[in-house]
């Protein structure tokens, strides 16, 4: 008997077809992954703080989580705080996914911890017209610094930077180099001397230059398919750009500033509310922009006296003391930022514009100038309506009067000279006269 064939092949690859058909989306799913693949992007500009550190932490974090090929940090720093460097590297060197460290755009350089940011990248790159280097600590006028300080400052942070450099392949030796000696080389000279890996004109051509490397990472070697990868930018929260801002050391100077006239403006004028808290705002901020500058404090109470010889000056009523409080001020701005220990090989040298200090010390004599002008205008109003009603007149003595001194009358302060032998603080006065110049002559009021 003829076996039938046709029917047992037709079952046959019936059966198979409907074993392969799961396959199928698979097989599309994989095809669409490898298209879909995409790298991460964060961009580090300025001052390398706590929150530049939190910023590229939770950048690498999001880039494992959603599974991007790479991170591309690009990066413009001078350089930054230790610690927030170390936070950094810590985090690179324990990354599943490869980071990339792209110094870009034109003209950016990587400073201080910016070098050693690099030398913990799995890859290091660099745009044109870039430059990398300038590791070396320094005092606080820029002046190498001697001694055994010197030494273990700076055999720590080299330590530090051959380690990094040895295990990602690359020029120990230069990375050396530049924490003793502060050498500092353009991007074809890095790329020749093996300090960096590659050099890419744009992120399209740095991807492309990335595509099929095999990197290594602490959890195995990966090779990256990065040609023609979707990019994908991961931008600072709002927060995070605001405190970025406040950081330069230019605007944390105008904040200070700006806090304290109009906390001096609330103190002139009690109850005014808007100048106060506008003061207290522009202080807190400053003071928080100073955590991550770390200014040196002697600046900081150069200004303060600066201050408190403005507010004396209003309370007697000359120019002398406005002399010696925009000296204070204009030295303090100087020293604002000229630590007085040596920097660390990752901090910057930090500064504030001499064009700046000129415009801010200018506003501070014309707003002193302003409120001294405007208490003499409103004293000379009080004299003119007032002078018989303040002539024999008892008042308090709010200092001693040897003969010069202050007393308060119908509930003002005045200057005072005492007639017919010095007063004490708290005895009482009596008002003999007003002479011209807003001072009062007096003499000790009778007892009882």
């Amino acid at each position: 008997m003829k076996r039938r064939r046709g029917p047992t092949l037709l079952l046959l690859s019936g059966v198979i077809f409907l074993a392969v058909l799961p396959l199928v989306p698979l097989l599309f799913a994989s095809t669409q992954a490898q298209s879909e693949a995409h790298v991460d992007i964060l961009t580090l500009n300025g001052m390398i703080a706590p929150f530049t550190a939190q910023y590229v932490i939770r950048g690498i974090d999001a880039a494992e989580a959603d599974g991007a090929e790479a991170v591309i940090l690009q990066m413009d720093t001078p350089g930054g705080l230790m610690n927030s460097m170390d936070d950094i590297i810590k985090r690179i060197l324990n990354s599943r996914v490869p980071i990339v460290v792209y110094i870009t755009p034109r003209g950016a350089r990587a400073g201080s911890a910016g070098v050693f940011i690099t030398m913990a990248a799995h890859v290091a790159a660099m745009a044109p017209i870039t430059n990398i280097g300038a590791a070396h600590p320094v005092g606080g006028e820029g002046e190498t610094i001697e001694g055994d300080l010197r030494e273990k400052i700076t055999n720590d942070a080299v330590a530090h930077i051959r380690a990094l450099a040895e295990a990602r392949g690359r020029n120990a030796d230069w990375a050396e180099d530049a924490v003793r000696n502060s050498v500092s080389i353009t991007a074809e000279q890095a790329l020749s001397l093996h300090v960096i890996d590659l050099m890419a004109d744009s992120i399209e051509d740095l991807l492309a230059k990335l595509d099929g490397q095999a990197i290594n990472t602490n959890w195995g070697s990966q090779t990256l398919h990065t040609s023609g990868a979707t990019q994908n930018y991961i931008e600072m929260s709002w927060s995070e750009k605001f405190l970025h801002v406040i950081t330069d050391p230019n605007i944390a100077y105008v904040l200070l500033s700006l806090g304290t006239i109009a906390l001096i403006a609330e103190f002139y004028n009690p109850g005014a509310i808007l100048p106060g808290l506008t003061g207290v705002i522009c202080l807190v901020l400053a003071f928080t922009a100073f955590g991550v500058l770390q200014p040196n404090w002697a600046g900081v109470g150069l200004i303060l006296l600066a201050i408190i010889l403005f507010l004396a000056d209003l309370k007697v009523q000359g120019y002398a003391l406005s002399v010696g409080g925009a000296v204070a001020f204009v030295l303090g701005s100087i020293l604002l930022f000229r630590p007085l220990t040596p920097t660390l090989p990752s901090m910057p040298e930090i500064s504030v514009s001499p064009w700046l200090i000129a415009v801010m010390t200018a506003s501070w004599i014309g707003f002193f100038f302003f409120a001294l002008a405007a208490t003499v205008r409103v004293h000379r109003g009080k004299l003119s309506s007032g002078t018989i009603a303040l002539v024999a007149a008892v008042g308090i003595a709010q200092t001693d009067l040897s003969p010069r001194g202050i007393v308060l009358v119908h509930s003002e302060e005045w200057s005072a000279e005492a007639v017919g032998g010095p007063i004490q603080k708290g005895e009482a006065v009596k008002v003999i006269e007003v002479v011209e110049g807003l001072q009062l002559r007096v003499t000790r009021a009778p007892s009882g």
